[in-house]
């Protein structure tokens, strides 16, 4: 299967005339090593274990991504697929329906979809990334617009491995996820017609450099689609946590609305436009059945206003640009 899916990419890649499409097998070929290590083998077994079930119908046009429609698979093969969906917990995006199987994950992620839509460009036939893709939901989202081919990143087998079972079903042949992160984003140069940045950018402790690098990855008059924690405030300023920002470890700067525009400005690019922003709540992510880890209520005090830290409490900031 990850064969499969880098011979995919590679074929793409070459039809596009990349530069560094060399380095980049290269680079694959070592990430298939994140497979190979024992703590991944507990996501990979229920991908190979229901592998078998291919899906009839598939809707990307509502809220929920469906795959699958209940009277296609017998009580018994529903409980063995369903066994393998509870086994690759936790599931952080969503919602899907896979079979007649609800998946409540943490985040209502149509919510931020939703705000995107409208402003969106035309992705009918375009190269599109989305970088820390998670488990695919926004990309089976944009496959519903028919690109030519959507490329998600992420580093994490268990994301993969979510992924993979879910499109093993769904069948969606131009989609692809690669083991890759941000950080490898500049080898794709002048490759995107639309580039997704969602949830990444304020977890690197350089966002002009990480913007510079997705920059380079577009196709002249490409855009850049951002969306980014933040802190509330009219000034361009940027909170830099000393330790933990709402119990993560891996958050450096929280730009407000403004900063994140100057964020893109210095980094190049035009036409920046600040989409909205909102307070953050328990109403978009919240523990589930199906994430059974602490969440959003857990990382702030009970007015949501400040972090556990004594931090401003989180919004998130949706930006568009043009390279």
């Amino acid at each position: 299967m990850y064969l499969q899916g880098k011979n995919l990419l590679l074929n793409k890649l070459s039809s596009l005339d990349c530069k560094n499409t060399d380095k980049i097998e290269e680079l694959i070929d070592k990430r298939y090593s994140f497979l190979l290590r024992e703590s991944s083998e507990r996501f990979l077994v229920p991908l190979f274990e229901s592998r078998d079930f291919k899906a009839e119908f598939c809707d990307f046009s509502g809220d929920t991504v469906v795959i699958g429609r209940p009277e296609e698979v017998n009580n018994e093969n529903r409980e063995r697929l369903y066994n393998s969906l509870k086994s690759l917990m936790p599931w952080r995006k969503g919602p899907f329906s896979v079979f007649g199987i609800e998946i409540d994950a943490e985040w209502r992620s149509f919510r931020k979809w939703n705000r995107f839509k409208p402003h969106l460009p035309d992705l009918k036939g375009k190269v599109i990334c989305d970088i820390g893709c998670n488990n695919g939901y926004y990309m089976f989202k944009t496959a519903y617009h028919k690109p030519d081919f959507v490329l998600g990143i992420d580093p994490t087998v268990q994301y993969y491995s979510q992924f993979s079972l879910l499109n093993s079903m769904a069948g969606i042949t131009n989609l692809n996820f690669q083991l890759l992160g941000v950080e490898h984003i500049h080898l794709f140069e002048g490759i995107f017609d639309v580039v997704f940045l969602m949830g990444i950018l304020y977890h690197h402790p350089n966002p002009i450099d990480i913007l510079k690098k997705v920059k380079s990855s577009l196709k002249k008059d490409g855009y850049i689609v951002v969306e980014s924690q933040g802190i509330e405030g009219d000034l361009p300023i940027a909170l830099f946590p000393e330790k933990r920002y709402a119990k993560v470890p891996g958050t450096y700067f929280v730009p407000t609305p403004s900063c994140l525009v100057n964020f893109l400005k210095r980094a190049g690019f035009k036409d920046v436009k600040l989409i909205c922003y909102h307070k953050m709540s328990s109403e978009e992510q919240r523990s589930t059945d199906w994430m059974v880890y602490q969440s959003y209520k857990d990382f702030v005090n009970e007015e949501n206003t400040l972090t556990v830290e004594g931090y401003p409490a989180p919004i998130r900031i949706y930006a568009i640009a043009k390279k």
